[in-house]
């Protein structure tokens, strides 16, 4: 079976391109790099440039499914050219998909998009799961709303759509983590404002092995890619230090401070999102690292 996939040199890109061509699995690939093509078993790349509306046609040749993980880092600093790009990156890659395959013979069935949780209301004493219709009010909230929405167009075309509203992301490789990982190991560590904000997270292997699930069994609609394990800032701040085997002896950070170093950014470390994911309890998917302990002993080396 062939798989077309964006963003595949990304962090969940690359875990999940290598569990495909484990399980035999022939790898499209887009780049808007040249340089970054590379043809060889079972990993072919072609050219795109959304920006241009420019595409290698050749690339959906024989593919089933679509895998849309394209998208620029919101770990930027969000200044107003930076938010358009964020929003294009999204929008733009799906738009200029869909109009390829509506005007190319092809054979995809299924097209399955990443997504965030932060569609999600900011919310302490809430739950949320896949039945959940309330929507955050903010730039976070309206990209998710753009991004799924430009991956609902596909149904038009008699695609499956699928999208995986993923957490934050754990992994030794990259990604959130690290990120909180470096001031504990460099003894400077500390939690975000009051430390009550609840992460929902997921291991990156288990997000991995959900796209694989969920291109197996050709699954539709939205899916929380979260554990079932959340987890406070002050508590996963503290099970980092534990790990490190590095003491926590610095105040919390108050959020006017993050605000004046992040800007508008500040949000990812201040919301509180305490999601579950019920389809996948329903679906049967089996975790590898259902709980933070087990994440972070194989997350931090």
């Amino acid at each position: 079976m062939k798989i077309l996939i964006t963003g595949a040199t990304g962090l969940i890109g690359q875990e999940l391109v290598n569990l495909l061509i484990k399980n035999n699995y022939t790898i499209h690939y887009l780049t808007t790099s040249p340089q970054k093509i590379i043809n060889k078993t079972n990993y072919y790349g072609f050219y795109w440039n959304p920006q241009e509306g420019k595409i290698d046609e050749n690339c959906i040749e024989g593919v089933e499914t679509i895998v849309h993980l394209a998208g620029a880092s919101i770990a930027n600093r969000w200044t107003k050219s930076y938010k358009t790009e964020l929003i294009e990156s999204r929008v733009l890659s799906a738009n200029l998909l869909f109009n390829l395959l509506k005007k190319t013979p092809n054979q995809v069935k299924h097209f399955v998009s990443a997504s965030g949780t932060a569609i999600y209301p900011d919310s302490y004493i809430k739950t949320y799961d896949e039945t959940s219709t309330e929507i955050e009010n903010s730039f976070l909230g309206n990209l998710v709303i753009k991004w799924e929405k430009s991956a609902d167009q596909f149904q038009i075309l008699n695609i499956k759509v699928a999208k995986l509203r993923t957490g934050v992301v754990f992994s030794e490789k990259g990604g959130a983590l690290l990120e909180m990982i470096k001031p504990i190991k460099m003894y400077l560590g500390s939690g975000f404002g009051s430390g009550k904000q609840i992460q929902s997270w997921i291991h990156l292997t288990d997000v991995a092995h959900l796209y694989y699930f969920v291109i197996q069994n050709q699954t539709v609609g939205i899916i929380n890619a979260v554990s079932p394990d959340t987890i406070s800032n002050q508590d996963l701040t503290t099970q980092i230090a534990k790990h490190l085997k590095r003491p926590l002896f610095l105040p919390n950070i108050p959020k006017f401070i993050m605000k004046l170093i992040l800007g508008e950014m500040h949000v990812l470390l201040f919301n509180s999102k305490n999601i579950k994911s019920v389809r996948i309890k329903e679906f049967g998917f089996k975790y590898k690292f259902s709980t933070v302990q087990s994440a972070l002993k194989n997350s931090i080396k």
